[in-house]
């Protein structure tokens, strides 16, 4: 076979794939079409001479003592020294005897059972070059057509070269897509399925597809100036960011919100209007619990259990506060122990939090001021 090379390359580039990876295609498949019309057991080798433009393969047998073990284990593979002397009275126990195997003696048998080997050997390829490509962008923002949805409510996205799969439960609540449409997702990751193949698992649910919407829609997000530490969703309805930034010219919040809350605004779109509240991050995990439970104006916070997994803080609060602390159905504590990670216990006390208007807004102020020395306890 002549000019094998240029056979290999111009496979490479009809099938978008790598030289290097046409080439182990085409080896394996020289090697595994020697086992079907030689013998399956047994090790084989195949070297590709640049030089002649050709390939050579070999049955490979050991060299090894003649009472060694191995002889009734793989005879195919290994040879006893009584019987290799013959070919070479210098071999020594370790070397090598290679035979050369040619393919063009078995004629057209060989030539199906290459093209078949190389067909499956280089879809492989292709498949594992996609595989990797996919896997680079596991976590980011993948945008598709939508080609249809099954009766479970399952999306079917078409995405370059594969299909991706939304499944109902990845999908916000109260969402649908038709054919045509035009998806943008997070790509969870790609599986690799023995009866449908591979295809790409997406989702609309994740607190990452926040980060990852907030990160396309805010600069300093992207750039690195602004940093996104938690972020906790009840997808639809309602999500809380926490953010923080090392730079002391330039405000978290407002980079995050934008001017008129036109970054925020555009974010909350494309989650079906879910409300987003920005908070600025804290290390100090009294202070981060207690811009988390916003709006809700708390009178303290004691942490138990800090340094295990089993988190809890303690939140005394005020009886008019409670209610804005819990949220509708929860929602609030919910979010805010999902993004302080803390169990959140509250604790009402005594006072009254009242509003006073100043400076033509509504500012809050306590009471209780006493309970504010357990702030930092």
């Amino acid at each position: 076979m002549q000019k094998i090379l240029s056979i290999i390359e111009s496979i490479a580039h009809e099938k978008n794939i790598s030289v290097d990876n046409a080439m182990e295609a085409f080896k394996e498949a020289l090697a595994n079409t020697a086992k079907r019309l030689v013998g399956e057991e047994g090790t084989y080798e195949v070297e590709i001479d640049p030089d002649e433009q050709n390939y050579h393969i070999y049955k490979v047998l050991t060299v090894v003592p003649d009472d060694d073990p191995r002889l009734e284990e793989d005879p195919e593979s290994y040879i006893p020294m009584e019987e290799a002397v013959e070919y070479d009275p210098d071999i020594e126990p370790g070397d090598q005897i290679r035979s050369e195997i040619h393919l063009e003696e078995y004629g057209r048998t060989a030539a199906a059972n290459l093209f078949q080997e190389l067909e499956y050997h280089i879809q492989r390829r292709i498949e594992q070059d996609l595989f990797e490509k996919y896997k680079s962008r596991v976590g980011s923002i993948i945008i598709g057509t939508v080609s249809r949805v099954d009766d479970a409510g399952n999306t079917y996205v078409e995405i370059g070269e594969l299909s991706g799969i939304l499944s109902q439960r990845n999908r916000i609540k109260g969402e649908s897509f038709k054919t045509g449409d035009t998806l943008k997702a997070l790509l969870r990751f790609v599986t690799i399925d023995p009866k449908y193949g591979m295809y790409l698992e997406l989702t609309r649910t994740s607190p990452k597809f926040l980060e990852a919407l907030m990160k396309r829609e805010v600069p300093e997000i992207q750039d690195g100036a602004v940093e996104i530490v938690s972020a906790a969703r009840i997808p639809g309805e309602r999500a809380k960011v926490a953010l923080k930034s090392d730079r002391p010219d330039i405000d978290p919040i407002g980079a995050a919100v934008g001017q008129r809350g036109v970054r925020i605004n555009a974010v909350s779109a494309e989650l079906c209007g879910e409300n987003i509240d920005c908070i600025e991050y804290s290390p100090i995990p009294e202070i981060f619990i207690t811009r988390a439970l916003s709006p809700a104006i708390v009178q303290s916070v004691r942490i138990e259990n800090n340094n295990t997994a089993d988190q809890k803080a303690i939140v005394d609060i005020t009886a008019d506060q409670k209610a804005k602390a819990i949220g509708k159905s929860g929602i609030n504590i919910r979010l805010a122990s999902m993004l302080t990670k803390y169990q959140i216990e509250l604790n009402e006390v005594e006072g009254v939090t009242e509003r006073a208007p100043e400076a033509g807004k509504n500012q809050e102020k306590t009471k209780d001021l006493s309970a504010l020395e357990n702030l930092f306890k």
